[in-house]
C-alpha cells in the first residue's frame, strides 16, 4: 500500500533528495494522517460517548491532536521547502524541526490535559458500557496506526524528515495508548476497580513521554548535532581518492535541514605541487562529494613539507609528545620556517573534548619540548574534538 501511494501520488518518487519531491512526499503524508486520523477519532468518540470510558476519550482526543498535527505539517512542508532567498540564504529546511518541535508541544499538552482528566475519574468513578462494536472499534484503530507508522517511518527514512519520524514515533504511542484503552475497556465488565482510569492515567503518561523525547531530539537538531559518522567517512574517502591530496582534517559539516549541508575541510598537498593541480584537486573533489552526497563541501588546501628530513624528524617527535601529554590528542598542518635563525614549527593541535588542560598550558609544554630540542618554538592552533575525530590519512 505504501509503496503503490508513493508511486501514484509522488511524481519522480524515486530521487527523494530534491526539494518538490520531499514536500509532495510532505503533503502525501499529512493527507493520509488527517484522513486516517479524523475518522479514528470520530470511531473513537463514538465508543467513548457511548460506554463512558475515560481511556477510550483520552484515545479519541489523541487521534484528534494528531489530526491537527498533520494540518500544521502540511503547511509547514510548504514552507520547508521554499528556496533560498536573501534573508534565509542557506534556505528554510529548518522549519522542518520548528514544525517537529510544536507537534511534540502540542502531544505533551493532551497527554497532561487527559492525565487530569484520569484522575478525576478516580474520585468520581462511572461505570461503562462494554460492547463488541466497541471492542472491534478499537481493534480497528490498533490495525490502522500500525500502518501508518510503518507508512511514516518508510517514507521518513527515504527523505531523512524528523517530522515523518517522529510522527511514526507518535503512531507507535498511539497504538499502545489504544491498547491500554482497550484493557480498560474489557475489564471493566469483570470487575469493579478504577482499571479504566488506571488506563487512562498510563495513556496520558505514555504520551507526554513521547512528546517530551520528540521535543529532546528536535532541540538537538535545532542546536546543532554532528552528522551521522557514515557521511564524514564518505567525504574523507572521496577526496583520499584523489592522488594529490595526502591527508584531510578540520572536516565540519553544517546541517541546515533534513538534506542539505554545507561542509568544509583543510586538505595537504606537498608543497613542491603547482597551484594549479592543488586547485584542480580540491575543485574535483568538491564536484564529486556534492555529486554523490548532497553536501556543498569547500576544500582549503594546506601544504606540508615532504621532503624535509628535519621538518618530518620533528613532526613525528612532537606527535609522540602530544600523545603523552593526553591521549587522543593530534597534530597536523604542520610545517616549519625560519624565525630570525630559529626554527619556528606552525601547526594545529586537535585536542579532545575531555583534555582538562587549558590551551595555554598545552602551548607552554610544547613551547619548552621545542625550545630543548631544536633551539625553537611554536606557533599552534587549537581544535578542541571529539574523540575519534581529527583524523588524518597522510601518506608520507
Amino acid at each position: 500500500m505504501t509503496k503503490l501511494l508513493i508511486r501514484l501520488f509522488v511524481k519522480d518518487c524515486e530521487n527523494y533528495t530534491d526539494s518538490n519531491v520531499r514536500r509532495r512526499c510532505g503533503v502525501l503524508s499529512s493527507i493520509v494522517g488527517m484522513v486516517c486520523n479524523m475518522v479514528l477519532f470520530a470511531a473513537k468518540y463514538a465508543v467513548g460517548a457511548l460506554t463512558g470510558s475515560i481511556s477510550v476519550l483520552s484515545d479519541s482526543f489523541n487521534s484528534l491532536s494528531d489530526c491537527a498535527s498533520c494540518v500544521l505539517t502540511l503547511f509547514g512542508y510548504r514552507l520547508a521547502s521554499k528556496p533560498a532567498d536573501r534573508e534565509h540564504p542557506f534556505g528554510h529546511g529548518r522549519l522542518e524541526y520548528l514544525i517537529s518541535l510544536i507537534i511534540a508541544a502540542v502531544i505533551t499538552l493532551v497527554g497532561f490535559e487527559l492525565l487530569c482528566s484520569s484522575f478525576g475519574k478516580f474520585s468520581e468513578p462511572q461505570e461503562l458500557d462494554t460492547s463488541p462494536a466497541a471492542v472491534v472499534c478499537l481493534i480497528f484503530s490498533i490495525g490502522v496506526k500500525l500502518w501508518m507508522s510503518a507508512f511514516n517511518k518508510t517514507l521518513g527514512t527515504k527523505i531523512n524528515s524528523p517530522v515523518m519520524l517522529a510522527t511514526s514515533k507518535d503512531s507507535r504511542s498511539d497504538v499502545i495508548a489504544t491498547l491500554a484503552a482497550l484493557i480498560g475497556l474489557i475489564s471493566s465488565a469483570f470487575t469493579a476497580l478504577p482499571v479504566d482510569a488506571v488506563m487512562g492515567a498510563a495513556v496520558s503518561l505514555f504520551i507526554m513521554k513521547s512528546g517530551i523525547d520528540i521535543i529532546r531530539q528536535t532541540i538537538d537538531d535545532l542546536i546543532g548535532k554532528p552528522v551521522s559518522e557514515d557521511l564524514t567517512k564518505e567525504i574523507e574517502r572521496i577526496i583520499a581518492e584523489n592522488p594529490v591530496i595526502l591527508g584531510v582534517h578540520d572536516l565540519m559539516v553544517h546541517c541546515y535541514g533534513p538534506g542539505q549541508y554545507i561542509g568544509s575541510c583543510h586538505a595537504e598537498i606537498s608543497d613542491d605541487e603547482s597551484f594549479l593541480a592543488a586547485h584542480s584537486a580540491a575543485d574535483s573533489a568538491e564536484r564529486e562529494i556534492y555529486s554523490a552526497l548532497g553536501v556543498h563541501m569547500t576544500i582549503h588546501m594546506d601544504p606540508v613539507q615532504r621532503n624535509n628530513i628535519t621538518a618530518n624528524r620533528c613532526l613525528a617527535e612532537l606527535s609522540d609528545f602530544v600523545s603523552q601529554i593526553y591521549e587522543g590528542m593530534t597534530i597536523h598542518d604542520f610545517r616549519m620556517e625560519d624565525d630570525s635563525g630559529a626554527p619556528l614549527a606552525i601547526f594545529d593541535t586537535a585536542v579532545p573534548y575531555g583534555c582538562t588542560l587549558t590551551d595555554d598550558a598545552i602551548l607552554s609544554k610544547l613551547n619548552d619540548f621545542m625550545k630543548m630540542k631544536y633551539g625553537g618554538k611554536v606557533l599552534v592552533t587549537f581544535d578542541r574534538i571529539c574523540p575519534g575525530e581529527g583524523r588524518s590519512f597522510r601518506a608520507d
